[in-house]
């Protein structure tokens, strides 16, 4: 599945109202063992104990043997766990003999929640633990979403009850926040484009922008990003992305080596709680309309021929940035023609709801693309945004909402 739909599902979960962290980490286990689209079979917490100098076990659920709610993990029996502060989440062979007395001969498992440093080490609060029949390298980064959100629910939760007015500074950060937001209309070359975010709270993690490569004039840059958190915690990620590519296109670096920079420094600025997905593209005067373009765990963007009512997804070339720092990111291409339409949109649209519940979707959003596409950049952006806000005028979930319309036109002179 798609990371930043992965990134949804935990957060519709971890939505509800829950009385105790714990609570909300048992229904995010049994949730993800009943949805159909993750490979997820069962599910164990283990909690930190210091003064045991392990992790207890607090809960269990799904296809497996139970284990005595009395079993500890010791940190002396298991080295790995002293690497976890650093690389977060393992796949490895269980060497318990009481583990595997119960049918678990392989796990997987990933950290949650702050750092505890027990003798000198550190160790997170949590360990979910997973059974998948798919133990793959794909599994581990998507065990490492589910960490990296949960983390960042937990801190947000535990912010908000010491949390008083911050009306003023909420103020100043939205400010911010517009200030380096582009003109919503832009032009190069035989390009019209048209950006248009409508943050869910008063600063969001949705960004977009036009970025000028080099001094030549003869190319530019398209971002748009969606920080996976809420509130003012989003609105520094994204806004930290946004300043990290405007200073990468005064270097004029190729696209495939600046996202596994950009990887790497969201990890490291960013670590433990926070990840974004990126759709990046670059626009020149090349006369075919060559068009790059790098897609870091973002849904697909939608392109259409002038002619056609045939989609084609861009689809992702490398996964969410911030989550796995070795993390390998591609670069691929499309060309367009007069007339052609690129459609770049943050999940806050697909994922708005009414007031029975039910997504607005991919289906409708092609629909209107479909339908639209003969209109201006601004027209096609507007009409979209305009029906989904009405859509979503009651609805039981909302997000922060962006759009990014680039449209091919006839040579200017």
């Amino acid at each position: 599945m798609y990371y930043q739909r992965l990134h949804h599902t935990i957060e519709r979960i971890t939505s509800k109202k829950f009385n105790t962290e714990n609570e909300m980490l048992f229904s995010v286990i049994d949730e993800l063992i009943a949805a159909e689209n993750i490979e997820i079979i069962g599910g164990r917490i283990w909690q930190i104990i210091p003064s045991k100098k392990g992790y207890g076990l607090v809960y269990q659920k799904g296809k497996m043997q139970k284990i005595s709610s009395k079993f500890i993990i010791y940190f002396k029996d298991y080295p790995v766990l002293d690497l976890f502060a650093r690389e977060r989440t393992f796949l490895s062979d269980e060497t318990n003999p009481e583990l595997r007395k119960k049918g678990i001969f392989k796990y997987s498992a990933t950290g949650v929640g702050d750092k505890v440093k027990i003798d000198g080490k550190s160790y997170y609060e949590y360990l979910l633990a997973f059974n998948s029949p798919n133990l793959s390298i794909d599994f581990k980064y998507e065990l490492s979403i589910i960490a990296t959100f949960l983390t960042s629910k937990i801190k947000q939760w535990r912010i908000s009850a010491s949390e008083k007015n911050l009306k003023a500074d909420l103020d100043k950060a939205r400010l911010l926040q517009k200030s380096i937001l582009p003109e919503h209309e832009y032009s190069f070359h035989d390009y019209d484009l048209y950006g248009l975010t409508v943050p869910a709270d008063i600063v969001g993690g949705d960004f977009f922008d036009y970025l000028e490569i080099g001094d030549e004039g003869d190319r530019i840059g398209v971002a748009l990003g969606d920080a996976a958190s809420k509130g003012v915690a989003a609105s520094a990620e994204a806004m930290y992305i946004s300043g990290a590519l405007r200073m990468a296109m005064t270097f004029q670096i190729k696209i495939t080596p600046f996202m596994k920079k950009l990887n790497k420094l969201v990890n490291k600025i960013f670590k433990d709680d926070k990840f974004a997905s990126l759709f990046y593209a670059e626009l020149s005067t090349d006369n075919n309309g060559l068009c790059l373009y790098a897609n870091a765990g973002h849904n697909p963007p939608m392109f259409i021929r002038k002619d056609s009512e045939i989609i084609e997804y861009l689809n992702p070339t490398g996964m969410v940035l911030g989550v796995a720092p070795k993390a390998n990111y591609t670069t691929e291409n499309i060309n367009f023609n007069p007339g052609d339409v690129l459609l770049i949109y943050s999940d806050g649209l697909t994922d708005s709801t009414n007031k029975n519940n039910e997504e607005f979707g991919e289906e409708r959003i092609k629909q209107l693309l479909v339908k639209n596409r003969h209109l201006t950049p601004k027209e096609i952006a507007l009409t979209i945004m305009n029906a989904i806000i009405h859509f979503n005028a009651n609805g039981t979930y909302w997000d922060d909402k962006t759009i990014v319309i680039i449209k091919k036109t006839d040579n200017k002179n």
